[in-house]
């Protein structure tokens, strides 16, 4: 690795250590507030959707699957992505989650995702899986970072899996595309090298998308349920998502507003 000479605080130098290590840091959310509101809300849209006048017991999102089925979980999905992105707060609360690891991270002029993702894992349904991958892969930037945030407690196979950086270079050839792997080899070479994540409700997971990374059929007997969004410093490099089409300004400072409004020299 290039030798940077960089101005860090202790505690940075050490959060970025770590980043680098390992290729994520799971930490308690900096908003407990701002998780709160996320979770009543989805709570109760839940709650709606399915017709019920209350919300029926404390763990009642682990237990969705005692409510719906499989074949009916991705309208679920779909109108709780809608209320998500009807909803005029839930961005700004979202990243008040990680707002200072982003920035100790990423960057502190960052652009957000203009639109969350939500994902709902019913125990033993295959219909919800996301094959090992990386999202360079498909257009996304090396430069972006994943917020994950778990609306559950989310262990073993109710969780996702990322490839153990330490271990990329083993198998950097096995993910060339002459190879014509597909998913499920890919996953069985790579299988014992990978890192299954424990985030538990009350914290989030800030990870590296440029590593492999998925999940696996939820053998445990309770719903996994997450959010997740990219993030990206506005000045670095941009692959297929763009600015203004899947990215929007969140943090720009003064300078920076008035040096791209009113170049006049």
């Amino acid at each position: 690795m290039q030798d940077w000479k960089e101005f860090y605080s202790r505690e940075e130098a050490l959060l970025s250590t770590r980043f680098l290590k390992k290729g994520f840091i799971v930490k308690e959310v900096e908003s407990r507030d701002a998780l709160e509101e996320i979770s009543s809300y989805i709570e109760k849209k839940t709650a709606d959707h399915l017709g019920l006048k209350d919300i029926p017991e404390l763990d009642f999102l682990d237990n969705i699957h005692t409510k719906v089925s499989s074949n009916e979980l991705n309208d679920l999905r779909l109108k709780l992505i809608a209320d998500i992105h009807s909803c005029e707060w839930f961005r700004a609360a979202y990243f008040n989650l990680a707002k200072d690891m982003l920035s100790d991270i990423v960057g502190n002029e960052l652009v957000m995702q203009t639109r969350l993702n939500l994902s709902i894992q019913l125990p033993g349904d295959d219909s919800s899986l996301l094959p090992i991958h990386s999202d360079v892969w498909s257009g996304d930037s090396p430069y972006e970072v994943v917020i994950w945030l778990p609306l559950v407690d989310c262990f073993n196979t109710k969780s996702m899996y990322l490839l153990n950086p330490e271990k990329l270079s083993k198998h950097s050839a096995d993910f060339l595309p002459e190879k014509h792997l597909d998913s499920e080899a890919l996953y069985q070479l790579v299988k014992d090298d990978l890192i299954w994540l424990d985030v538990q409700y009350g914290q989030v997971l800030l990870f590296n998308q440029n590593l492999p990374h998925g999940n696996r059929v939820n053998i445990e007997n309770q719903t996994r349920w997450s959010i997740n969004c990219r993030f990206k410093s506005i000045f670095s490099p941009y692959e297929d998502k763009k600015i203004g089409e899947f990215f929007e300004p969140i943090t720009l400072k003064p300078l920076t507003k008035f040096a791209l409004t009113n170049r006049w020299w």
